[in-house]
Formats: structure tokens, sequence, C-alpha cells
């Protein structure tokens, strides 16, 4: 087995094709292959079907895209019967004018159709089996993305890749920016993505904490994870608290996604070893801000990012800014006082 990191999509299934010789000896004819940073829901069942009713070696998930976002992805053109046909990588101007295709093929309806004439790569596939061994091993033994270099590469061979059409919400989530919107996107009394979905929901890990307990506090368009303690004074406004955190007493959280901690801690534990406690102090401002698991955030800080900053390493204290996001790494303790 390579020692290396993944380098790509498909060389991270190259690395690991002995799993999925495996499971083909065992009678497995077809692999979906996923993507660990979207956040979706889909039945994969409809898609398998689709998939193999086509006859097809490798089918595409495929999102509608007006003319705006479809720029910032892999654009797919396909024929009258959903078979792709073309790939363009990030198009834009008259090479995205080139891909447009009539999505009603793929079971859009035909207003909608008007609106989003693009359907661009979701980078989720299932293939056949046989076929994902060949294209690994002998066709592209040297290909590291699907996107970019198998699936093109397929189509150009005359391989059967077709499209699927998936018409709800999804969103890439591999970028900071990408990653805070989506999570603070779950909050309020309408969001395009909700865990409560009564045919599909989606479950957090069951862990067995006590209930969050709220004291005299504020809380408006947020969501609360379990075994959180928000003390008197404290105000959170559209954010999402991390399991096991503790707000303290007239601390203010805002626009704020807190990943919680792994443990609890006591404040005379945390005095014994002279550290700041887990959690947000007293007093303490966190606005447009991610932490980390087990950040300390000492009393009367303000995280604001104060002169509107967009891009900073500071990774020797402990924080990033990307995007103009103030992001606590993992551990971090940020001491009393603090302004950022």
């Amino acid at each position: 087995m390579n020692p290396n990191w993944f380098q790509g999509t498909a060389d991270a299934v190259r690395q690991y094709l002995w799993l999925f010789e495996e499971a083909m000896a065992a009678g497995v004819e077809d692999f979906v292959i996923l993507s660990g940073d979207h956040l979706y829901r889909m039945n994969y069942g409809t898609f398998v079907e689709a998939h193999r009713k086509a006859g097809a070696d490798i089918t595409v998930a495929a999102l509608p895209c007006d003319p705006k976002r479809a720029s910032s992805f892999g654009v797919m053109k396909i024929d009258d019967t959903g078979r792709i046909v073309d790939f363009a990588e990030k198009p834009k101007g008259d090479a995205l004018k080139a891909m447009e295709v009539d999505t009603t093929v793929l079971g859009l309806d035909a207003e909608r159709a008007k609106e989003m004439p693009f359907i661009a790569s979701m980078g989720i596939y299932v293939a056949k089996a046989s076929s994902l061994r060949d294209l690994l091993l002998k066709e592209f033994p040297d290909a590291l993305d699907f996107g970019g270099e198998v699936i093109p590469g397929a189509t150009k061979k005359g391989m059967k890749v077709q499209a699927h059409l998936f018409d709800g919400y999804w969103e890439d989530i591999g970028t900071i920016e990408s990653f805070f919107n989506a999570n603070l996107g779950l909050c309020g009394n309408d969001p395009k993505f909700t865990f409560y979905d009564r045919d599909a929901p989606i479950y957090t890990q069951s862990r067995f904490l006590p209930p969050s307990k709220i004291l005299d506090a504020s809380v408006d368009n947020s969501i609360i994870g379990d075994g959180c303690l928000v003390k008197a004074g404290a105000t959170i406004k559209h954010s999402v608290v991390g399991l096991r955190s503790c707000i303290g007493e007239k601390a203010v959280v805002e626009d704020a996604l807190i990943m919680g901690c792994d443990f609890y801690e006591t404040q005379n534990q945390a005095r014994q070893g002279s550290r700041v406690p887990l959690g947000v102090g007293d007093n303490s401002v966190v606005r447009r801000v991610i932490l980390d698991k087990n950040a300390r955030i000492g009393k009367n800080v303000q995280l604001v990012n104060k002169e509107n900053v967009q891009e900073a390493n500071r990774e020797s204290e402990g924080i990033i800014i990307k995007d103009g996001i103030i992001v606590v790494c993992k551990d971090t303790t940020i001491p009393d006082g603090t302004i950022v």
C-alpha cells in the first residue's frame, strides 16, 4: 500500500483498489464513489438504478445550474439520451455558452430548464466495477483525479458515461467560507437544508451526554448541541454551538461556529492547571468566527476582526483568518483581554 497521502480522487481509489477487488470477487457489480466534503441528501438507490438501466460504464450526478454558478464548476454537455459527450472545467464566455444543454432531457421541468441550461458535475459517481478497474489500472494508470482526467478520458474513449439529474440542495464545503456558510445556513426558520426531514432524517452520533442547560440567557436562530452550558446574561445569535460547550456570563456569540469540546473540565481543574477554562469566557465577544475543538477563549476577549482583515496566517498564535472569517485552531488558548 502506498504510504503517501492521496493526490486526488482517482489516486485515492486506486490506492485502495485491493478492497474493491475483494468486493468484486464477492459479486459486487457497481461502486458508488462519494466525496467527503459535500452537504446534500440523495437517494443512492435511485442513482444506481438509473445507472444500470442506462447500461452505463459510469454515471455522474449532475446539478442543474444557471450561467453564474456554472462557471465555477466542471460543466458537462449531453446528447438527447443524457449521455455525456463533452466536459469543460470552469468555462466562461463563449466557452460556457457552448456547453448549454436541454436539461429537460434529464427530467427538469421546462420552466426551470430555461433558468438553468447547464449541468455541473457533483463529483459523485456510480461506476461499473470492471470499468472502474480498467480505467484506473490500464487506461489511465497515472491519472490523479476523476473529474479532471478519468471521466473526460473515458468519454473520449467512447465508453458510455451518463448524467443523472440531482435537483436538490447541494453544497461543496471544501473551503473555510463554504463550510462556515453551510453550517450557519442550518440556522433560522426556513433553512435550505435541514436535518429534520421526516422522510430522510439525519442523526448525530449518540454520545449519551446530559441535556444542554441555558440559564438567564438569550438564544436566537441558533443550534445548541448536547451537554452545553450557557450562563446568565449570555447572548447567542445565528450560531451553531457544538457539544460540551460552555458560554460564559454576558458573553456574545454571533454568526459563529463553535465545534465544541472532546471532554469536560471544571473551573477548579482549569485553575489548578493554570489554564483558561474551555469554552468562551465571561464578557467575551466572538463574531464571524470558527472555534475548533477544545478552544479556550479567556475573559473580555474580542474576536471580531476589528480591522476587517481578509487573509492572515497567525498560526503561531493559533489563529488564521480566511475570507474575513477568524478561525481559532484546535486546542488553542486565547488569553484574557485579547482583541483581534
